[in-house]
């Protein structure tokens, strides 16, 4: 810990821009097609002297409850209210010794709030995710550091046994020799997107300069590594990935692909029967020779129950399975990883600190268990610049997460819903990452399927543009009702 240094949250701002998909997006239960984008600001004092962090996020809704009976401007409401709080309890915390230490206070306090509300940790979670963020840019600028300098010397002073108890008084050693000067982008394959231009309806093409089906992407960008969504129907998704597999395996030799599950399954038994449906077909079973994981197929409520785990440990020919949603509390990892779990994706909505405890974790469990297959992925929420995607970056090629799942690039038309200032200065600041447009705006720069992360590594936390809140929505006069 720096001794003598005081940090302290002094106030907080919220404000919000509004964006339209480009094409939808389903993912689960839902199809996105409109999604409030909000920034947060904090102003800090370190050691004396005020500086101003930043972090920014999309407003998905049913993601982090994934309640069908509610509706979009409800779940939005509750988001929103849980990031209030959290920066409340930011600024009621008062000085604190360490970066760790103020998250320790808030996610205590968060935790206590979202209990009296019934709200469930991965929702109540996400408030204190914004704060962490506002906080480490913050302090990234104080110091002088990049997030990846401020890691490895451990500047943010974490308390590793306080996270995960298996972790106390050992060394805890899990950085790549050096930070990800790229990172593979690992495509999304919705549940409604065409694999090839022919399958477009003629009313449905869009023509903005972008690639739109699946074969115009992997000729614009290079692509070799995909997560391909799945939709709990057998029938469908079997065709599905007869489909990709003759697709891809002939346009994309040597592509490697996840499987996201959508919590799709109540039970082990159903997701069994599909996973062997697959095997029993030569094609399918030929083509999941290429698969890295499965991500999260089992329901969040029941993912980790004894029952599951039960199940799991019982099918000795079960896949690599990683958890997502699932991961609610701090010990929904180790429970996993005893549960016949590999592992649990990264994204910062799910917390900075909590994603580096979960990367030492995976390393100490890798040392004790040398013949065992772990991963620790790196996922997306359609992420988008000019901040949340660069920090969520900065992280995965700091822990060194050499796949990422990238796909706001893909669902929204770069940062062309920016103001003018945003997207010129992203350009100018962030060339290796983003491009120009035909039309001008920025958007990301993917190359032989990878994104260059070296501007991302040299910012104090990710992003260095400028973000001017009076270009954007204040929080207290905007409406969902649009949404």
């Amino acid at each position: 810990m720096l001794r003598g240094m005081k940090l302290r949250v002094l106030e907080t701002s919220l404000f919000v821009n509004d964006l339209t998909t480009r094409i939808p997006f389903r993912y689960g239960i839902t199809t996105l097609t409109r999604v409030p984008h909000l920034f947060a600001r904090a102003t800090v004092e370190i050691d004396g002297r005020v500086f101003h962090g930043l972090a920014a996020d999309n407003l998905v809704p049913k993601w982090f409850t994934k309640n069908p009976a509610t509706a979009f401007r409800d779940d939005i409401l509750e988001i929103i209210e849980v990031i209030e709080q959290a920066c409340a309890r930011a600024v009621e915390a008062g000085p604190q010794p360490s970066v760790f230490a103020l998250w320790q206070v808030v996610h205590a306090a968060q935790a206590a709030w979202g209990a009296t509300r019934g709200y469930p940790p991965l929702l109540w979670h996400f408030g204190v995710s914004i704060v962490e963020r506002v906080v480490i840019d913050a302090f990234c600028q104080a110091r002088g550091l990049t997030f990846a300098e401020a890691v490895r010397e451990n500047a943010l002073a974490i308390e590793w046994g306080a996270v995960h108890a298996e972790l106390s008084g050992g060394e805890v050693d899990f950085l790549p020799a050096a930070p990800l000067g790229s990172i593979l982008a690992r495509h999304t394959v919705g549940l409604t997107d065409p694999l090839t231009v022919a399958e477009i309806p003629a009313g449905e093409r869009v023509l903005d300069g972008l690639p739109q089906a699946l074969e115009e992407c992997v000729a614009r960008y290079g692509l070799t590594h995909f997560k391909i969504k799945l939709g709990g129907d057998i029938a469908r998704d079997r065709a599905r990935m007869r489909a990709l597999a003759d697709q891809l395996e002939r346009s994309v030799p040597g592509c490697a692909f996840t499987l996201d599950g959508n919590e799709n399954y109540r039970e082990v038994a159903p997701f069994r029967v599909l996973w062997e449906e697959f095997l029993a077909d030569p094609v399918i079973a030929r083509f999941l020779r290429r698969l890295i994981f499965v991500e999260q197929p089992l329901h969040r409520d029941v993912a980790l129950t004894p029952v599951t785990t039960a199940a799991l440990l019982d099918w000795a020919e079960r896949p690599l399975m990683i958890i997502d949603e699932s991961e609610g509390d701090l010990d929904a990892l180790p429970t996993a990883l005893d549960g016949g779990y590999a592992g649990t994706s990264h994204k910062n909505c799910k917390g900075v600190i909590r994603g580096l405890a979960n990367a030492a974790l995976i390393a100490h469990r890798r040392r004790l268990e040398p013949g065992r297959a772990f991963h620790f992925s790196g996922e997306d929420l359609t992420n988008l610049g000019p901040v949340a995607l660069l920090q969520d970056l900065a992280v995965a090629a700091t822990l060194g997460i050499a796949s990422v799942e990238r796909n706001g690039h893909h669902y929204f038309a770069g940062l062309s819903q920016f103001p003018a200032s945003v997207q010129r200065a992203t350009l100018a600041l962030h060339g290796d990452l983003y491009e120009a447009h035909e039309r001008g705006f920025p958007t990301v720069r993917v190359e032989q399927g990878r994104i260059d992360t070296h501007s991302v590594l040299a910012a104090p936390f990710g992003s260095r543009v400028p973000i001017d809140p009076a270009e954007f929505i204040p929080l207290e006069n905007w409406r969902p009702d649009g949404l």
